[in-house]
């Protein structure tokens, strides 16, 4: 490539890429919605990310000339997959980029439950002196099944190990270390804790139901950090009332927001998280440009991109 190509590049990451750009790239950057909607038409490489999703889809559409968008959010299941595919695009996504975060935030709200956390800090709240512990489950010797063991839930998994738990990992193309999507509903009730960590797809909508929770071991804790829609959200409260589920770490849901009035709010057994597993970091921006900048070598090499997504399975 002789001629400069035009990239499409949000403010936020003017400090930790600007200076380390190759020559080839002319850089557009926007800082508004307006900023954003003047360049994407006329870029060939966008990055479009912004705090409001709404602007980033709106972009998408008019992207018109680009041959490669590229994302820091892990699940696409909200980006125009057709439309994208039907340009000819290539969309690469944030896969791993969260897994460090979302897997330390799984720890903690699993760490919550089993210690009876929440119990304890509203007892500071009401200055009230506990002389038992609220929680008394150990990570250690628990058994573990990860649903989806890909970045993050490779990463839970790991994490999980290293306090003692006993893991089973659940991957689509099974192997020594892993069984297969079509094994782990059978194995259900052997586990106390079941991690829900697979992309948002048709195949994964209400991958947990009623049959699901059903199976579980009694005493046992449903954790989602995928999206809401792999749960059946009305099953879900019915087996925390009525067994054998004891409690829920929910870091997604369906719908988000969550309604105020909805029904896992107040439930006892739930802990929500709003959705805050992911931006629950400080380097987002460092690891995302680092990748970038090692796909920009790529393209202009010819080579494959990381983390390029399969816009026909959705991720």
């Amino acid at each position: 490539m002789t001629d400069r190509v035009r990239v499409a590049l949000n403010e936020m990451v003017r400090p930790v890429l600007a200076e380390r750009l190759p020559d080839w790239v002319e850089p557009c950057w926007f800082g508004t919605r307006e900023d954003l909607m003047a360049v994407a038409p006329e870029v060939e490489i966008g990055w479009f990310d912004t705090f409001d999703f709404s602007h980033s889809l709106d972009a998408y559409r008019a992207a018109e000339r680009a041959r490669w968008l590229n994302t820091m959010a892990a699940g696409v299941d909200q980006f125009p997959l057709d439309l994208l595919r039907e340009r000819g695009v290539v969309l690469t996504n944030g896969a791993g980029l969260h897994a460090i975060t979302v897997a330390e935030y799984t720890l903690m709200g699993m760490l919550s439950i089993a210690k009876g956390y929440r119990e304890v800090v509203r007892a500071q709240d009401r200055h009230e002196w506990l002389t038992q512990p609220p929680g008394r489950m150990e990570l250690c010797g628990s058994t573990a099944l990860i649903v989806g063991a890909g970045n993050i839930g490779g990463r839970i998994a790991d994490l999980l190990r290293a306090f003692g738990s006993e893991v089973v990992e659940v991957r689509r193309k099974p192997c020594a270390d892993a069984i297969g999507m079509d094994a782990w509903r059978s194995r259900l009730g052997e586990f106390d804790w079941v991690v829900i960590a697979v992309p948002s797809t048709g195949e994964t909508e209400r991958l947990m139901g009623a049959e699901e929770f059903a199976a579980m071991k009694p005493g046992s804790v449903v954790v989602n950090v995928a999206r809401g829609a792999v749960l059946d959200q009305d099953a879900l409260l019915e087996a925390l009332d009525n067994g054998p589920v004891a409690g829920a770490f929910l870091d997604v849901t369906d719908p988000e927001p969550l309604p105020a009035d909805h029904p896992l709010w107040s439930h006892p057994g739930v802990h929500i998280t709003m959705h805050l597993s992911g931006r629950a970091q400080q380097s987002l921006f460092q690891r995302g440009a680092q990748r970038f900048l090692a796909n920009l070598e790529r393209w202009r090499l010819g080579q494959p991109l990381m983390s390029q997504v399969d816009l026909e399975a959705g991720y």
